[in-house]
């Protein structure tokens, strides 16, 4: 310990030899204070590089602004477009169709009155009531063409199913309908186009096979729904003045692809005629 405290004296003696020849490397770089012009310069590049920046922004800023314009003015011209298609097709449809449901009503009025017959009264009155709700519906398809407002498609329940089929029947049509599952637990949309495939499959059995004999059979499952609309040989042969474009089958089959479902039509070994739709048994709405 005595010892220790000798060595530290000695050392504490000679440090300040020591410091002094201790001489430090000298610094790689020289740093050197920056002269007035120097300052200035700087600060004109940066100035110059501030600007160049907010003009590139400006300019982009513009262009992007300049092709939102032009895309909205597109769009506009486009539904104005849009617009006066629906004035026209409005126009024709009042003027065309409107005026053939009323001779066709009025000509039923008139047969109710002139006819002895008590079921052929009953059948006058038949006609003309159906054509006054074709004249209702269309009177409002007509508005919504025109007014370019969005039509509420009421929800289509069971029971409308049971008498679009008994509308049918009552015309003399031999139908029969067999319902399996829960229409309810499908989505008002599927009903709806459910709907419209047993309509317009009724609507081509009276045209081109009258009288034929015809069942229609729903499936509605937990996913999926299918409806089946089957017609035998007609007994007799079509009126060909009914014609046979097949629009109406295109069409639904348009709609039934919309919800996501699929339709076959084509006819059958015996003669006859199907219609087979199976559609999703939820979609949004």
């Amino acid at each position: 310990m005595k010892r220790a405290g000798e060595v530290a004296l000695v050392l504490l003696a000679a440090a300040p030899e020591i410091l002094r020849d201790l001489t430090l490397p000298e610094p790689a770089i020289a740093f050197q204070p920056l002269s007035a012009p120097s300052l200035r310069g700087t600060a004109t590049g940066l100035g110059v590089l501030a600007v160049a920046v907010l003009a590139g922004l400006y300019l982009t800023s513009r262009r992007v602004l300049t092709q939102r314009a032009e895309q909205a003015e597109r769009d506009l011209l486009t539904e104005q477009a849009r617009a006066d298609e629906r004035t026209r097709l409005a126009a024709e449809m009042h003027d065309v169709v409107t005026h053939r449901l009323n001779l066709m009503v009025l000509h039923a009025g008139a047969l109710k009155v002139a006819a002895k017959d008590d079921d052929v009264r009953k059948g006058a009155e038949e006609l003309r009531t159906a054509g006054c709700q074709a004249l209702e519906e269309l009177r409002d398809l007509v508005g919504v063409l025109r007014s370019g407002r969005t039509a509420r498609i009421p929800d289509v329940l069971p029971d409308r199913l049971a008498n679009l089929v008994a509308d049918s029947a009552a015309t003399g049509l031999e139908v029969t309908l067999t319902e399996h599952g829960d229409a309810d637990i499908i989505s008002p949309a599927v009903r709806r186009t459910m709907y419209r495939v047993v309509q317009e499959s009724l609507t081509n059995v009276h045209k081109h096979a009258p009288g034929a004999h015809t069942e229609i059979t729903i499936h509605c499952g937990p996913s999926s729904v299918r409806a089946v609309i089957r017609n035998a040989a007609p007994p007799s042969t079509p009126d060909t003045a009914m014609g046979r474009s097949g629009s109406g089958l295109s069409g639904l089959r348009g709609r039934v692809e919309m919800v996501g479902g699929t339709l076959t039509a084509g006819p059958t070994d015996d003669g006859g005629f199907e219609v087979d739709a199976v559609l999703p048994a939820f979609v949004p709405t």
